[in-house]
């Protein structure tokens, strides 16, 4: 006599399946690190004290701290979507400076209404470590308006919609295979 449910279609949706829900629960741990991570750095953002600036990796450790920077050299300055403190949209003008022992880093300058480049020629800067990770300059420089100031509320935490979308998928290969199951029995008797 022969099966009459397939035993490979059925094993290979079994273990999608189980795979699914194991990455809905793995999105629901990754939510919590990352609620642990936006206190963390809500902490760090209260911290007036200084620190390094990160001349490389990302620098996640020290994000939403402040810092300071010499840009011995401006390698270029580009024009980029911005918001003012105020909340305006516009351009924040970023500037690629390059330090003294040669390490290359990114300054957000400040806020502007047009698209024309500032003439800046570099300096001391102070600001606040944003991810990227760049410096957001505080005050700003060249006569531009302030940037708005980085704010760890503003990463996004996603892991329980991450989460539900596995777990929905999982539920939908189980409800599929079942009406393909059911569909698969009546043509039989």
């Amino acid at each position: 006599m022969t099966s009459r449910i397939p035993i490979i279609p059925t094993i290979i949706v079994i273990a999608a399946v189980i795979t699914m829900v194991w990455l809905g629960f793995w999105q629901l741990g990754r939510m919590d690190e990352k609620q642990a991570m936006l206190a963390a750095y809500s902490q760090a953002s209260a911290n007036a004290d200084p620190v390094s600036f990160p001349v490389s990796g990302s620098g996640r450790d020290v994000w939403f701290r402040r810092s300071a920077i010499d840009c011995v050299e401006v390698v270029s300055i580009e024009t980029v979507a911005g918001t003012s403190q105020r909340g305006q949209k516009g351009w924040a003008q970023r500037a690629t400076c390059r330090l003294e022992d040669r390490a290359v880093i990114l300054v957000d300058l400040g806020y502007s209404r047009g698209l024309a480049a500032p003439e800046w020629t570099g300096g001391e800067v102070t600001g606040i470590i944003a991810p990227g990770p760049r410096l957001v300059a505080d005050p700003p420089q060249a006569g531009l308006a302030p940037l708005i100031k980085p704010d760890p509320s503003n990463l996004p935490n996603n892991h329980l919609a991450y989460a539900g979308q596995w777990f929905f998928f999982a539920l939908t290969a189980l409800i599929i295979y079942g009406f393909a199951i059911r569909s698969r029995l009546r043509k039989k008797d």
